[in-house]
Formats: structure tokens, C-alpha cells, sequence
């Protein structure tokens, strides 16, 4: 019997990033939220980057934001949203 991915991940949140969603006004709110809903089918789209000195750890950019997460078979784990040109989703990433 094979072994089968499957189809959609569950999505995790840290506390962190469910606050910053409920600071977004609508638009952005759902611009985020519909990429973090596709990354449960597809974690690696093809703007996703693989960050350097992370084995596990990816980012996605949609519109003025940045998403910084991991995942496995299972489980997409959203570790930071932040505003794209903002150093900070980096310095808060190196905690």
C-alpha cells in the first residue's frame, strides 16, 4: 500500500499572525487569506521561495505582503505575515 499526501493541509496560525489578520482592512484581508487557503493544496506555487539558511522554511508573497511558513504532509504552519518592504517579518523569522 503507498503512502498518499493528502489533498489539503490544515492550516496553523501562530497567535502573532491571527492578530495582524484582524488589523487588515477587508481587501487585504482576503487577499491574504485566499493565498494562505491555496497554500493548504499547493505549499511550494511557483512564487513561493525557499528561504536560504532554512531547511523547511518558505515565503510567499501576495500584493503588499510576505508570508513566511513551513509544512509537511499534514499541517501548513504559518509562522509570520507582515508587510512585504518591512525588515521586521526577517528579524521577528530569526527568533
Amino acid at each position: 500500500m503507498t503512502k498518499q499526501t493528502p489533498k489539503h493541509r490544515l492550516i496553523n496560525t501562530s497567535k502573532s499572525v491571527d492578530d495582524f489578520l484582524k488589523t487588515l482592512p477587508p481587501k487585504q484581508f482576503k487577499q491574504v487569506f485566499t493565498k494562505l487557503w491555496d497554500l493548504r493544496g499547493n505549499p511550494r506555487p511557483n512564487d513561493s521561495i525557499k528561504l536560504t539558511g532554512f531547511d523547511d522554511k518558505y515565503r510567499a508573497d501576495i500584493g503588499e505582503y510576505r508570508i513566511v511558513y513551513t509544512f509537511n504532509d499534514a499541517i501548513v504552519n504559518i509562522e509570520i505575515v507582515g508587510k512585504r518592504n518591512d525588515g521586521d517579518v526577517y528579524r521577528r523569522n530569526n527568533k
